[in-house]
């Protein structure tokens, strides 16, 4: 295949016309990785390719952690030198790096997830950052002190997104499984997230403690440390789970093959695997019609069963136990 006719040679050349065209104007949000993948049915690696091609190109530039935008057009600017006085030379136009001023804390860390989000959590970097916004590395530093802070800020901005609902009573069973949900949104919308998180070291997010102490509030009869106990445990399910989400991403951009598209190549070795007769019990589950095995059937069942558990646990602090 030449490179004329690749996949993401064919998106970029699309979007270049959107954006010639005048489809997609300066400043227009241009489709996401994600949304290539759904548009064009191609790999996550594929579509991160096209919207580079597009950047070098210099018609594409990422912006306050909105996204991929319309670059504006630059108009060249004459100047002419003694040795050809009649010859006219285009230069490109300088534009001084915006000032210290014109940052804050928001805007940095509105960057950085945007890098994570588009290229992973191994993109963030403070000279990544300062690229993006057009601003010297260093002047960074005044507004998050190192990686760290930045992950911090990042994983409470994350968390803001998804607000807790109102504080009224719907049982301690509803309560945990709306706040699992919620937080297995946030990872499948950042699937770098769950990196970020730890339960040895835990960031100190205040958004991230109130989804805790929300989980927690409706365990009246229950001893504190035991309170912490599943709500934190909860936590880590829901995170523990999550990790295979940023893993298939960074495999997926690593080898632009889906998860999908791997499985379906394993198929052959699989199905002779399970005519060894070796593994029945594997052959009947995987040959059930009604069989719904990724990673949102597994958080759920996985949820459903520990809640069975924590109401064994509840029941046993009742005052009728």
């Amino acid at each position: 295949m030449t490179r004329e006719s690749t996949p993401s040679t064919r998106i970029t050349a699309d979007l270049r016309r959107r954006i010639e065209t005048g489809e997609l104007r300066p400043g227009d949000r241009v489709p996401s990785t994600r949304a290539i993948t759904a548009e064009w049915g191609v790999a996550m690696a594929t579509a991160t390719r096209a919207l580079t091609a597009l950047r070098e190109a210099g018609l594409v530039r990422a912006v306050r952690g909105i996204g991929t935008v319309v670059a504006e057009p630059t108009e060249p600017a004459v100047s002419t030198t003694p040795t050809t006085p009649n010859v006219a030379i285009a230069v490109p136009p300088t534009h001084p790096p915006r000032t210290d001023a014109e940052l804050t804390r928001a805007r940095v860390v509105a960057a950085a997830i945007a890098i994570a989000d588009e290229r992973g959590l191994a993109a963030v970097s403070m000279r990544q950052i300062a690229a993006d916004l057009g601003v010297a590395a260093m002047t960074l530093y005044r507004h998050v002190p190192g990686k760290d802070d930045l992950l911090a800020a990042m994983a409470d901005t994350v968390f803001a997104e998804a607000p807790l609902p109102s504080p009224r009573r719907i049982g301690w069973r509803a309560r945990l499984e709306t706040s699992c949900r919620l937080q297995w949104a946030m990872y499948r919308a950042h699937p770098w997230l769950a990196q970020a998180m730890s339960m040895t070291r835990p960031l100190p997010t205040a958004r991230g403690m109130a989804h805790v102490e929300w989980a927690m509030a409706e365990f009246r009869e229950l001893p504190p440390r035991v309170m912490i106990h599943i709500a934190v445990t909860m936590l880590n399910y829901v995170r523990g789970t999550a990790i295979n989400i940023g893993t298939e991403f960074e495999a997926e951009r690593a080898t632009g093959i889906s998860s999908e598209q791997w499985m379906k190549a394993q198929e052959a070795t699989m199905e002779l695997i399970l005519r060894s007769g070796h593994f029945p019990m594997y052959a009947a589950a995987l040959t059930d019609p009604d069989l719904d095995l990724d990673l949102d059937s597994l958080f759920g069942f996985g949820l459903e069963r520990l809640l069975d558990g924590v109401a064994t646990l509840v029941a046993t602090h009742t005052p009728d136990a």
